[in-house]
């Protein structure tokens, strides 16, 4: 008997064994044709790097302009988000860890605010509290920057949170309205996904009050308003595996709520989908402001209102290109200079921060620029994801 069962363990055992993995996410919507395709994420550091290995001297601006180490030590750090204090909160996607960086004298020091969460790349401060968004949870610090060892209001149960992670990492921040912007990606490469995702909503602070104010949005990592109209901008990554040209990623445009931007039948300025083909698939779409590249994995973006760099740069456009995988020879890797039209239908697009990708063929590259965030003095901080690090642009006449 004893025999018996032990053979049936084994059985089950090496038949789940034997049982292939199934592929990863990245792997869904590869057509045939690209099934011996060599092409793949690539992998983040996400461990610190010493300022003495940072080649900070290749990054690349227009004359005037500088950029610096501005501080280190936080593995996989993306979007920031500022206290009035000062200090900046920085969360990850990878490492489950939300960063605090403070400022004295010059000198920036780091700590680990929460750890082991799911992906709480989203953070925002209100009010003197830090909101952090992982997948499944939302926690608010109450006078964080004041009280580091605050416990968190836990609110999760309050924004109702889709279960599924792919995609839904997210990128937060409270508008003009003093509501809590949120994203909810959609759930795969290419899909028709249900009806909590592909869109952005908005809460009131406390979770309430939840609305759905964008569909069709496959993966917004950046927004912000315009400073002027109060409208809402938002960039947005193309599909993966319909080849090296596209669709292109997007910076779009939203005047008012209740706009459908395309996913998953149409991407782009009006580019049907390989695999999702609906009659009309871009009838009634919002089509984007501007192309961004194909597969750029464009992220943070902000309208510049310093006085610091020079008056042309006043409410136009930076933002991040964190660089692409889904492509043979790659691009991006770098921050870009938008400058949209006067009437919002257009915009034209020119390198800013460049350097970071030394050879698109091969892939060799040493940073990833993903978030922005401008400083009270009118410099620039940029977010280094792939060497945990923030670079600090400034400008100066010479």
């Amino acid at each position: 008997m004893k025999r018996t069962l032990l053979t049936a363990a084994l059985l089950a055992a090496t038949a789940a064994y034997a049982q292939p993995k199934p592929p990863p996410a990245w792997h869904q919507g590869k057509p045939p044709a690209l099934a011996d395709s060599k092409l793949a994420p690539l992998a983040g550091r996400n461990t610190e790097t010493p300022a003495s290995e940072i080649p900070i001297d290749k990054v690349k601006l227009p004359k005037g302009f500088t950029a610096e180490i501005w501080s280190t030590g936080h593995p996989g750090g993306r979007a920031m988000a500022r206290g009035d204090s000062g200090k900046i909160y920085l969360g990850t996607r990878g490492l489950g860890r939300v960063y605090e960086v403070s400022d004295a004298g010059g000198k920036r020091s780091v700590r680990v605010v929460v750890d082991k969460l799911t992906q709480p790349s989203g953070v925002a401060m209100k009010g003197g509290s830090l909101y952090v968004m992982a997948i499944d949870k939302v926690l608010r610090y109450d006078g964080i920057e004041n009280n580091p060892n605050v416990q968190p209001v836990d609110l999760t149960a309050k924004f109702n949170l889709p279960p599924e992670q792919h995609h839904n990492w997210k990128y937060i921040a409270f508008g003009p309205d003093g509501k809590l912007y949120v994203p909810f990606g959609a759930p795969c490469n290419i899909c028709e996904p249900a009806k909590e995702y592909a869109q952005i909503r908005r809460y009131n602070a406390d979770g309430s009050g939840m609305e759905v104010i964008a569909t069709g949005v496959r993966n917004t990592q950046g927004f912000t308003w315009h400073p002027k109209t109060g409208d809402l901008w938002f960039t947005d990554h193309g599909r993966d595996w319909m080849g090296d040209k596209g669709p292109e990623d997007e910076l779009n445009r939203m005047p008012k709520s209740g706009l459908n931007f395309g996913y998953p039948y149409c991407h782009a300025k009006g580019v049907l989908d390989a695999d999702f083909r609906k009659a009309d698939g871009c009838k009634g779409v919002t089509l984007p402001v501007a192309s961004m590249g194909p597969h750029t994995a464009v992220m943070g973006v902000i309208f510049y209102t310093g006085s610091m760099f020079p008056k042309e740069y006043r409410n136009t456009m930076l933002i991040a290109r964190k660089g692409s995988w889904n492509r043979t020879v790659k691009i991006g890797f770098d921050v870009v200079n938008v400058r949209p039209a006067a009437d919002g239908k257009s915009a034209k697009m020119t390198p800013f921060m460049t350097g970071f990708l030394e050879d698109p063929k091969e892939a060799k590259f040493w940073g990833r620029p993903a978030y922005l965030l401008q400083m009270p003095d009118g410099s620039v901080l940029v977010s280094d994801e792939q060497l945990g690090a923030i670079y600090r642009v400034s400008y100066s006449k010479k």
